[in-house]
């Protein structure tokens, strides 16, 4: 499968299957990110994997009561260990850099026939608290993973690109 159908498969699955995603499997989800481009080559993305049942579920609570949160095989745990480095443009690296690498594990997921979904609704001080994490290091994104109850493909709501794309100037 070439990487323009993956993004066309790619969605946010909210649903898994009982089935263990394998630690081969992981491990080449974790390879893609950790080739994935960073500001100045920081590389400050950590991952935290979590499977333990019980810390799914305390993850489950502090991201506002999604159940699916605890119900995924697996949740990866995305952080930041950041000096807060911005660019010269005036962003800060690390949620930039975090989201590229993130998004080849989904892009990588759905290849290895996995699915995702991107978690923001969280409470960052309590993910820490559960998983000892210190104080400088951020918690970005919570991303559960595994195999989708529904693999169907689902139609994406885009705006036309014509709404998105703009040639020479902003119009």
């Amino acid at each position: 499968m070439n990487i323009y159908e993956l993004i066309k498969l790619r969605k946010s699955v909210r649903s898994y299957q009982k089935k263990d995603v394998t630690n081969d499997v992981l491990m080449r989800l974790l390879e893609a990110a950790r080739m994935a481009p960073s500001a100045k080559n920081l590389q400050e993305w950590r991952f935290i994997v979590v499977r333990d049942e019980n810390t799914k579920n305390k993850l489950m609570e502090a991201a506002k009561g999604q159940k699916f949160v605890g119900e995924a095989p697996v949740v990866l745990v995305c952080c930041a260990d950041t000096d807060n480095h911005q660019m010269t443009c005036g962003q800060l690296c690390y949620p930039i850099d975090l989201a590229i690498a993130i998004d080849h594990i989904t892009l990588c997921a759905v290849a290895e026939g996995l699915g995702t979904c991107w978690i923001g609704a969280f409470y960052e001080d309590k993910v820490k608290k559960i998983l000892q994490i210190p104080d400088s290091v951020r918690v970005v994104e919570l991303l559960p993973i595994g195999y989708p109850t529904d693999p169907s493909p689902k139609e994406k709501n885009r705006l036309p690109m014509d709404k998105i794309v703009m040639n020479e100037h902003w119009n």
